[in-house]
Parts: structure tokens; C-alpha cells; sequence
């Protein structure tokens, strides 16, 4: 276990901050590709959501992802209590965020050389992965089950 000591609000504020960057990310992308899909390759709507696509992974998503990750960390480290089962799904359901960050980076790429294959209905779908994992961390979290 580390002492954060004085730092410690500041952190869990600025996990939070970040965690909610991340989350928006999670859940505006699939829905980027819904529309992204209802478009003719190579159009100027397709240029223009490949664009969108671009700056929210790289200026956004995978940014506060990596800041929400190290600092749930330090704060995971500063906790110490590695035995609750709590702790044990919100690392899971973390992981599980991050799986679906990187298959949307797959899509971003697939969008970005106009061979997507996904359908609407499949990205719709995709779309409430996040907000399910999301709910399992929160109650995780707050209820600590």
C-alpha cells in the first residue's frame, strides 16, 4: 500500500474527470459508426466522419483512458485491499473496457480505408457494451459487492 496523503482527492478527482472523458468516448463512437455506415465510401460524408472518428480516439478516448487507467491504479494502490471481490470485477470489467476501445480502433482503421463489413445493426449493439460495463463498475464501486 502507498500513502497518497494530501494528493489523494485531487487523484480520485482527476480519475474521475478522465473516466468520464473515456466513457463519452466509449459511447459516441459506435454511434460515429451507425452513421458512418448509412454513407457511400469515399464520399464527403464518409471524408468528413473519418475525421471524427480520428480526433475522438486519438484526442480523447485513448487519452483519458490511459490517465483514468494509471490513476485508478494509484488509487487501487493506495486502497491495498486487493481481497475484495469488488476490487476483482472492476478490474475485469476495466479490462473488458479496454477490449472494446481496441475493437473500435479496429473499426476506425476499417473505416478509415473503406472496407468496413459491420453492419448498423452490429455497431448499434456494440454501442450498449460500454454502458453495461459501466453500470457493473459503478455498482461494483459504490455498493462494493
Amino acid at each position: 500500500m502507498i500513502d497518497l496523503g494530501e494528493a489523494y482527492l485531487w487523484i480520485k478527482a482527476l480519475h474521475v474527470i478522465a473516466v468520464i472523458a473515456w466513457m463519452a468516448g466509449l459511447l459516441y463512437f459506435p454511434r460515429l459508426c451507425v452513421y458512418h455506415t448509412e454513407v457511400a465510401p469515399g464520399s464527403e460524408a464518409s471524408e468528413k466522419f473519418k475525421v471524427m472518428e480520428r480526433r475522438l480516439m486519438k484526442a480523447i478516448m485513448t487519452p483519458a483512458g490511459i490517465v483514468a487507467t494509471i490513476l485508478g491504479l494509484l488509487l487501487l494502490a493506495n486502497w491495498g485491499d486487493w481481497s475484495e471481490i469488488w476490487v476483482h470485477v472492476k478490474l475485469t470489467m476495466v479490462v473488458l473496457l479496454w477490449v472494446s476501445h481496441f475493437m473500435m480502433i479496429g473499426w476506425l482503421k476499417a473505416f478509415a480505408e473503406d472496407r468496413n463489413a459491420k453492419s448498423q445493426k452490429y455497431f448499434r449493439m456494440m454501442n450498449e457494451v460500454p454502458t453495461l460495463l459501466m453500470i457493473v463498475i459503478v455498482l461494483a464501486v459504490v455498493v462494493k459487492f
